[in-house]
């Protein structure tokens, strides 16, 4: 089967229409992520479809999971209609107003999306809304590293998903001054754009730098693969995996990882790799899972070459800790 854009717009809208005239809690329905963004939204010759349903009642899930094919999968998230009450405060939110105003809507009978779209789309653009939206996820990273700051003892899985956290905020405070956050597959790969754009395109250098792929070479990402798969359908096998670590997935990530490396871009790869690893490692741990134990084995390797580790992960957090001054003194020129 030929996939591309027009196809997918088309199944997410038959998703809809049957999803929606099966459940009276469904208030609206919009579509978001790379098949609006993206000419050709496959990595890998894999993509997700975005979806989001407003209930008029709490949903039951906050996200599900739904096979399509070995390289399509839908990825939908449910919303309680409360959460888009004030609509006009949804201008400064760090994700949700950026999705808003790009969406496209795909079921609203009562003209519900009608008017929040309207009311995000009226001044988002201005410099306040901007600055609001990219200090907000900045004050996320600062909270994060200020909590690792007070960190003693070894470095755990959950530390180190807590440090990849606040520099996915650091480097989104930044790609979000002129455009939409960047999802976790292509992070690496569009970052350098948005560091340009912000003034300051020595930030991408220093993204690198935090992850401690700046030497990293092909060969040992490519090394990675194999202990990385292992691990990830390990968790995604457990009895309660997080979506992001859903069976359906797998395949999503190992395809883009795989395309990455055979490109001149191949650090692209090491941010969903790396990302999804810790997550796997946290998830078997906490599940007691057999060969758990092997698994964080492998990984603390990684993270170890990664300098992610130890007296090495003290000097990242230092850095870290630099890195989000320079990218509050960008936000504070960008806002002059």
């Amino acid at each position: 089967m030929r996939i591309n854009r027009s196809l997918l717009i088309k199944i997410a809208q038959d998703t809809v229409a049957t999803r929606a005239s099966n459940d009276r809690n469904i208030l609206a329905a919009y579509l978001i992520g790379s098949v609006l963004d993206q000419e050709d939204p496959l990595i890998g010759k894999t993509t997700d479809i975005d979806l989001v349903f407003i209930h008029i009642e709490a949903p039951p899930v906050e996200r599900e999971i739904q096979r399509l094919n070995e390289q399509i999968h839908l990825d939908i998230v449910h919303h309680d209609q409360a959460i888009y009450q004030k609509a006009r405060q949804l201008r400064q939110h760090p994700w949700l107003g950026p999705a808003v105003f790009r969406c496209q809507t795909l079921h609203d009978p009562q003209h519900f999306m009608d008017f929040t779209q309207a009311s995000v789309r009226s001044q988002f653009d201005h410099a306040e809304n901007v600055l609001e939206r990219s200090k907000s996820r900045l004050d996320q990273a600062r909270q994060l590293w200020m909590d690792l700051s007070f960190h003693t003892g070894e470095t755990s899985p959950e530390s180190i998903t807590q440090y990849l956290a606040a520099v996915e905020h650091s480097a989104n405070a930044i790609a979000s001054l002129s455009g939409a956050p960047l999802a976790e597959r292509r992070l690496l790969l569009e970052f350098p754009a948005r560091a340009e754009n912000s003034g300051q395109p020595s930030l991408h250098i220093g993204l690198l730098g935090l992850l401690g792929a700046i030497e990293l070479d092909k060969e040992t990402i490519q090394g990675w693969m194999s202990v990385w798969s292992a691990a990830f359908n390990a968790a995604s096998g457990a009895a309660d995996p997080p979506p992001q670590l859903h069976p359906e997935r797998y395949s999503y990530y190992q395809q883009a990882v795989a395309a990455y490396l055979e490109g001149p871009q191949f650090t692209a790869a090491l941010w969903p790799l790396l990302l999804t690893w810790s997550d796997a490692i946290v998830t078997l741990q906490k599940e007691k899972a057999p060969f758990a134990e092997t698994h964080r084995q492998h990984w603390e390797k990684a993270c170890q070459r990664l300098g992610l580790s130890g007296d090495d992960f003290e000097e990242r957090l230092a850095a870290l800790d630099a890195y989000l001054d320079t990218a509050e003194e960008v936000l504070e020129n960008w806002g002059q």
